[in-house]
C-alpha cells in the first residue's frame, strides 16, 4: 500500500494529465453528460489525494458560478417580460417597407443584446422572425440562420457578462492572483472581432447553403427520417397479417426496421414476413407527413406516452434537444415531461445518423428533433420549461410586458454600476435577481427553470479539476515542456498558439471545460515567458467563445443546426474560415493593445 501511495505521489503530474485526458475523451464520446464527467474527474483527483477537501470546498468561493446563475435569471426576465421580442418587433416595424434593412436591424439587435445577456434566448426569440424576413426577401433562410448564431456569438464576446465563459475565465484568473476584469475591458477587442466577423460573413455568403428547403411542420425535411414506435392495438385490423400486407405500413415514406414481441426483437425471419399480434411494437423510420397521418390511426398506437391524453384537442410541436440541458443523455421513456404532463413523443429525428434501435430506449443527444403532441396547456408548459426548445412556433405564453422597464433597469443597473466599480459583478447580479423576483418579472419556479443546472455543475467540477491540476504539478509540467519550444517566439505567436489551441479544443468539447484548463496554463506561460498575462487570458476568453466550425461547439449553433435543417458540413465550410479570421483579428488587436508585438 505504501509503494502504491509513493508511486501516486511521485508521479502526480503525469497521472494528473492522464486523468485530464480521460475526462476530455469522455467529453468527446458523449457517453455521459459533461457535468457527470467533470464531477467524476474531480472525484478521482480527490481519491488520489491531489484535491484535498478544503481545496475542493474552496471552489465554491469562486464567484463565477453564482454570477453565471444570476445572469441566466436576468436573461430569462428579459425574455419573460417580452422586452427582447418587443425590440425585435420594433426593428421590423421601423424597417417594414425595407425587409433587407430589417434583416440588418435584427442582426444588430442580436449583436447588442448578446453583449449583455445569455445569447441562447436571443437566438430562440429571433429565429422565427429571421425566417419571416427570409420569406419576405425571397432569401433562403439557411443563408440567414447560421449568420444569426455567429452574430450572437460575436456579440457575447464584447463584454465580460456576454458569455458564461468570460465570467468563468475571470473567476479562474482572480483565483490565481490577477486583478478582476472590468465589464468593458475586453470590449474594444470584441468590437474589432465583431466588425471584421460581420464583414467576413457578408463577403463569404457563397459558402452558405444555397438550397431553399426549410423544415416546416408536416413538410419534407431534407430526407430527415423520424424514428417512431407503433404498438399494435387490441382488435387491430393488422392482427394475424404479415407486415408487408398491412395497408398503413405501405407508404413510400415509411420503413419498418424491427418488430419486438414481449420486449424481445424478432430476428428469425425477415421483417416483412412477421405476422403481427396484439401488443407487438414496431420500430419505424418515417417522414414527418406520414407520421402526422399515422397519429390518428385505429390500428396502431403511435409514439411514447406517459400519462394518457384526454380528448382530441391536441396540438403538435417540433422541439430540439439543446446542449447541456436536462434532456441530454436521457432515454425518451425517461423524459420528465412524459411522467409530468399529458403528452406523447411521436418521433425523434437526428441529422447525419439514423437514431435507434427503438424509440423507447433511444438516448437523446443535443440537436435531436422531437415531434411532441399534447393539449395546449401541456405544450405551453413544455415551451416555458428547459427540457427541450420549441422551434415550430413562437412561445405560447403571455408576456409580462408591464414589468419590462423593471427588467431593463435591472440589467442596466448591473452594467452601469459594474462599469463604475461600485461593487463586484456577482453582488450586483444577485441584487438585480432579488429585484426581478420581488417585482414578479419572474416567479421563483420560472427563475429556477432559466438556470442551466448542468452548466453550473460542469463549471464547479472543472474548477475542481483545474485546482487539482495545479496542486498535482501537471500545469508546471506542461509549462516546463512548452516554454523551451516557444521561448524565442514573438508574443504574437504565443497569443495565436493559445487562441487556436483553445479554439480547436472548444470545437470538440465543452467550452467552459476548456476555459478552466487553459486559463491557468496561459497565466503560467505568461509568467515564464515574460508576456502580459491579461493578453493571454483574453485570448482564452475569445478562443473559448468564438466557436463557429461545428454545430456542437456552442449552444446557439446546436439550436440553429436543428431549426435550419443544416448538415454538419455546412458549419465546417464557413465556420473554419470564420475561426481563422476572428482569431487573427483578436490576436493582432491584443498584440497592439498590450504592445506585445
Amino acid at each position: 500500500m505504501t509503494e502504491i501511495q509513493t508511486f501516486i505521489d511521485s508521479n502526480s503530474a503525469w497521472l494528473g494529465l492522464i486523468i485530464l485526458g480521460v475526462v476530455f475523451a469522455g467529453f468527446v464520446t458523449e457517453r455521459y453528460a459533461p457535468a457527470v464527467i467533470a464531477v467524476a474527474g474531480a472525484a478521482v483527483f480527490a481519491v488520489l489525494g491531489y484535491l484535498p477537501i478544503e481545496d475542493f470546498l474552496g471552489v465554491f468561493s469562486n464567484a463565477a458560478p453564482i454570477t453565471i446563475g444570476a445572469m441566466f435569471i436576468l436573461s430569462g426576465a428579459l425574455v419573460r417580460t417580452g422586452l427582447l421580442e418587443a425590440a425585435a418587433r420594433q426593428v421590423l416595424q421601423v424597417a417594414g417597407p425595407h425587409p433587407r434593412l430589417a434583416i440588418a436591424g435584427v442582426f444588430l439587435a442580436a449583436l447588442v443584446a448578446s453583449a449583455f445577456m445569455n445569447n441562447t434566448p436571443v437566438v430562440l426569440v429571433l429565429v422565427p422572425i429571421v425566417i419571416q424576413l427570409a420569406a419576405a426577401t425571397k432569401t433562403p433562410a439557411k443563408k440567414l440562420l447560421i449568420p444569426l448564431s455567429y452574430v450572437a456569438i460575436l456579440g457575447g464576446s464584447c463584454t465580460l457578462i456576454g458569455t458564461s465563459t468570460n465570467l468563468l475565465v475571470d473567476g479562474v484568473a482572480r483565483d490565481m492572483g490577477m486583478e478582476p476584469f472590468g465589464i468593458f475591458e475586453i470590449s474594444l477587442y470584441g468590437i474589432a472581432a465583431a466588425v471584421v466577423g460581420v464583414l467576413s460573413l457578408a463577403v463569404m455568403q457563397f459558402l452558405l447553403p444555397k438550397d431553399q428547403r426549410m423544415p416546416a411542420l408536416g413538410a419534407e425535411k431534407d430526407d430527415l427520417a423520424l424514428l417512431t414506435d407503433l404498438r399494435v392495438r387490441q382488435n387491430s385490423s393488422a392482427i394475424d397479417k404479415p407486415v408487408a400486407e398491412v395497408k398503413e405500413l405501405m407508404p413510400r415514406g415509411l420503413t419498418v426496421k424491427a418488430v419486438r414481441r414481449k420486449g424481445q426483437p424478432i430476428k428469425d425471419m425477415p421483417v416483412d414476413e412477421i405476422v403481427l399480434q396484439a401488443g407487438d411494437r414496431l420500430s419505424v423510420s418515417v417522414t414527418t407527413d406520414e407520421l402526422l397521418t399515422l397519429r390518428g390511426s385505429k390500428t396502431f398506437q403511435v409514439g411514447i406516452t406517459g400519462r394518457p391524453l384526454d380528448g382530441e384537442d391536441t396540438i403538435v410541436i417540433e422541439a430540439v434537444v439543446p446542449a447541456n440541458r436536462i434532456s441530454t443523455g436521457r432515454i425518451v421513456r425517461g423524459l420528465p415531461l412524459l411522467s409530468r404532463l399529458r403528452v406523447r413523443v411521436l418521433g425523434v429525428g437526428r441529422f447525419g445518423a439514423a437514431p435507434g434501435p427503438d424509440l423507447e430506449t433511444l438516448q437523446l443527444k443535443p440537436g435531436d428533433r422531437l415531434l411532441i403532441e399534447g393539449q395546449p396547456e401541456a405544450i405551453a408548459e413544455i415551451v416555458d420549461g428547459s427540457e427541450v426548445v420549441n422551434v415550430s412556433e413562437p412561445a405560447a405564453r403571455a408576456y409580462r410586458r408591464g414589468r419590462a422597464p423593471i427588467a431593463a433597469a435591472a440589467i442596466a443597473g448591473v452594467v452601469g454600476l459594474a462599469a463604475l466599480n461600485v461593487m463586484p459583478i456577482a453582488g450586483l447580479a444577485l441584487i438585480a435577481v432579488a429585484v426581478i423576483l420581488v417585482t414578479h418579472c419572474l416567479d421563483a419556479r420560472e427563475a429556477w427553470s432559466t438556470i442551466d443546472g448542468d452548466v453550473l455543475v460542469l463549471i464547479v467540477g472543472m474548477l475542481a479539476i483545474g485546482t487539482a491540476l495545479q496542486q498535482s504539478g501537471s500545469v508546471d509540467l506542461i509549462v516546463s515542456a512548452v516554454s523551451p519550444l516557444i521561448a524565442d517566439a514573438s508574443p504574437l505567436v504565443v497569443l495565436l498558439a493559445i487562441y487556436f489551441l483553445t479554439s480547436i479544443l472548444t470545437e470538440t468539447v465543452t467550452n467552459n471545460a476548456v476555459a478552466v484548463i487553459i486559463t491557468p496554463l496561459a497565466i503560467a506561460l505568461a509568467a515564464e515567458l515574460g508576456i502580459e498575462p491579461r493578453a493571454l487570458v483574453i485570448a482564452v476568453m475569445f478562443g473559448a467563445s468564438a466557436s463557429f466550425a461545428t454545430p456542437v461547439g456552442y449552444q446557439t449553433n446546436t439550436i440553429i443546426y436543428a431549426a435550419g435543417n443544416y448538415r454538419f458540413t455546412d458549419f465546417l465550410r464557413i465556420g473554419i474560415p470564420m475561426n481563422i479570421i476572428v482569431g487573427i483579428v483578436v490576436c493582432l488587436a491584443l498584440a497592439a493593445g498590450f504592445n506585445v508585438t
